[in-house]
């Protein structure tokens, strides 16, 4: 087997992950890149005699120094092993996806063009005459379907074929005598040094007039360097006195003047472009006064259907459960060993496990709604709000949607905001935002007291944590985190019926998460409140005369204004730092599955909550301190201690406050 090193680049939207997805199935795996935080998917398959490791390249819009997402993208390009580049482009938006590859042509790589989205480009009239762009660009172009699989054998044929006689691109690009005159000046000079042949001197040139501070901290090592950077500053006051713009403008311009040569000689368009269907849903989607009532209802809709559909087999997990901790405790004489069975590990675990199907269905709508195109309406209709009462560009906000999935990665997606003020603030932010580890803890609640609105109290919660994020970056953005925000520039990609495939697959890596974080803390935290409860040997189990109890009635004072003033569930929210799934594990160790469902979690909760006590507590767990590893993500992208226990103080602090309210107004209303 020969093994072959293929990066998939393009620009977010183009349909890359669905290729990847396409190619590689489940032999995936989700990681960070060596060093950095940012995500990196690699997948394995064969094709003949070829043995693939394929990469998905974080999705871009340029190569610039600017994000890190952009930087792991060239490094990837100029310093790792590969042996094919394969450029995935949307047909339907050429244009603005060609940037890219001029870019990546610049930096010499060895490309095949995957043109997706054919049927897009079809319907808005566009011809595009294939083998001429492949010739004008000096590298395969393949027209493919990612959805379907149409064109991948071609696609891999020839990057097989590619792999075999790689091409320097840089050497197609036009960019006029004229500035070619200039670029040649600085590229002689940094010919005369070997240690920077590693990659095109044309592309070392371009960067050093666009002022790319990683590629100057390299020249600056050379024995040319001062050499070299006077001949940059030299042609940058030429380029600025000739064109009357800086060398960035002028580069940039550059380039799309190649473009439109480009287009202009392989592509067909219309005078007047056609109305897609795209167009005209968006005229209601994104209508400034409809949007948010329709951000709403999506949302209510996809609430209602996941406790609907998802409570009968919650409910079969969980009898499931019960048997098996009474068929345990059967055949088990010593009464410690069956309660570390029955109560720590099926109690603890088996009770977060019982809200499995519901966690499914909020991932695979999750996905349904990202993959479709609706979730970046979501972030673009959110803006004008965010703009407006808080002074913070709806960038921000794309963090806050990954939020509902999880916490860290959300964390880690700040980094694609230049301004750094913002980026901060956004950190702040994110943990407002209901993540599914939390969805267990408001399923307990929801069937207890609010069986008959379930769709309704799960988006008022989750509107309460958009909410009151917004009041709190309203506070922040006036005080700690002043000044401009960087403009929001956002791409709304093509409505398309998500793949059932990548759907899947997506539902998949994130079910598989919850399944290895069950198996892992939530069962060691079990272990450890089990071993709370039962010592000292003698008192009745999870009583509050156990270590656990005693610990739980010092806490509880502290929130006894808020309404949950008892030992057990100071204890669950102590707990929960580790993880929030951990606050169910602890009412189920608690409370045990031997018994039936009245007399485990439900009744515990009801002998321990109101309805108004409990939307108190649902509220608090919402807003307070989120798990150990969303607060260590922000140490390690800060790579500071201080904005970590910031956020938690700013969590903690704005959580008690909003409890406080809810109860207390809600007792002044007569609600108690």
């Amino acid at each position: 087997m020969t093994e072959l090193i293929v990066g998939l680049a393009g620009n977010p939207n183009v349909g890359k992950t669905t290729v990847f997805n396409q190619l590689t199935g489940m032999r995936q795996h989700v990681g960070n890149w060596p060093g950095k935080t940012v995500e990196r998917a690699e997948g394995h398959f064969t094709h003949g005699s070829y043995d693939y490791d394929v990469i998905d390249l974080p999705g871009n819009y340029a190569l610039s120094a600017h994000s890190m997402e952009e930087i792991v993208s060239r490094d990837f390009i100029v310093d790792d092993d590969s042996d094919v580049i394969v450029n995935i482009v949307d047909a339907a938006n050429l244009e603005r996806n060609l940037y890219l590859t001029v870019q990546m042509m610049e930096l010499g790589a060895n490309l095949v063009m995957g043109l997706n989205m054919n049927d897009f480009a079809k319907k808005k009239d566009h011809i595009i005459n294939i083998d001429l762009m492949s010739e004008l660009l000096g590298f395969p172009v393949i027209e493919i379907n990612a959805k379907t699989g149409d064109g991948f054998e071609k696609l891999l044929s020839t990057v097989e074929k590619q792999s075999k006689n790689p091409l320097d691109t840089s050497q197609k690009l036009s960019y006029g005598n004229d500035i070619k005159g200039h670029l040649s000046q600085i590229q002689e000079i940094i010919e005369k040094d070997k240690n920077l042949m590693d990659v095109p001197s044309v592309w070392t040139a371009i960067k050093l007039l666009e002022r790319d501070t990683i590629v100057i901290e390299k020249v600056q090592q050379s024995s040319y360097g001062s050499q070299i950077l006077v001949e940059v500053d030299k042609v940058s006051k030429h380029l600025h006195d000739v064109y009357k713009e800086g060398p960035e403008e002028v580069i940039a311009n550059a380039r799309y003047a190649f473009i439109d040569g480009l287009m202009a000689e392989a592509v067909k368009k219309p005078t007047v472009e056609k109305e897609t269907t795209t167009d005209k849903i968006d005229k209601i989607v994104t209508n400034r006064l409809l949007a948010p009532f329709i951000f709403l209802i999506i949302m209510w809709v996809m609430f209602q259907l996941t406790f609907t559909i998802g409570a009968p087999f919650q409910d079969m997990i969980d009898e499931a459960f019960g048997s098996l901790a009474e068929f345990v405790a059967g055949y088990i004489a010593n009464e410690y060993l069956a309660s570390f069975i029955c109560d720590g590990i099926i109690g603890g675990v088996g009770g977060v496990l019982t809200f499995l199907p519901i966690i499914i269905l909020m991932f695979l709508f999750l996905s349904i709604l990202e993959d479709c195109g609706y979730l970046a309406r979501a972030a673009f209709t959110l803006d004008k709000l965010m703009h407006k009462i808080v002074g913070l560009h709806g960038k921000a906000f794309i963090p806050m949607i990954l939020g509902f999935g999880c916490g860290v990665p959300a964390i880690m997606a700040t980094r694609t905001m230049e301004n750094e003020g913002d980026r901060m603030l956004a950190m702040m932010l994110v943990p407002f935002m209901s993540c599914t580890a939390r969805l267990p803890i408001y399923a307990i609640f929801i069937a207890a007291f609010f069986s008959n609105n379930e769709g309704t109290m799960l988006l008022a919660i989750y509107v309460l944590g958009i909410v009151v994020a917004l009041i709190v970056a309203a506070i922040l953005k006036r005080t700690m985190f002043k000044g401009l925000s960087t403009p929001f520039v956002m791409e709304l990609p093509t409505y398309k019926i998500p793949s059932i495939k990548g759907v899947l697959l997506h539902t998949w890596e994130k079910v598989k998460g919850f399944l290895r974080k069950a198996g892992t803390i939530i069962l060691a935290c079990s272990i450890v409140l089990w071993a709370l409860s039962i010592f000292p040997l003698g008192v009745e189990y999870g009583s509050a005369n156990s270590v656990l109890g005693m610990i739980g009635s010092v806490i509880a004072p502290i929130f006894a204004p808020l309404g949950f003033g008892t030992w057990q569930a100071a204890v669950a929210i102590i707990a929960g730092l580790a993880a929030k799934e951990v606050v169910v594990a602890t009412f189920g160790t608690l409370a045990g599955m031997e018994e039936d469902d009245e007399e485990g979690i439900t009744k515990l909760v009801h002998d321990t909550f109101t309805p108004l006590s409990a939307f108190s507590f649902m509220a608090f767990t919402l807003l307070y301190t989120p798990c150990f590893a969303a607060i260590g993500a922000i140490k390690q992208e800060t790579n500071s201690y201080k904005w970590a226990l910031t956020m938690c103080g700013i969590t903690l602090v704005t959580a008690y406050i909003v409890s406080f309210l809810i109860y207390n107004i809600g007792l002044l209303a007569g609600f108690g």
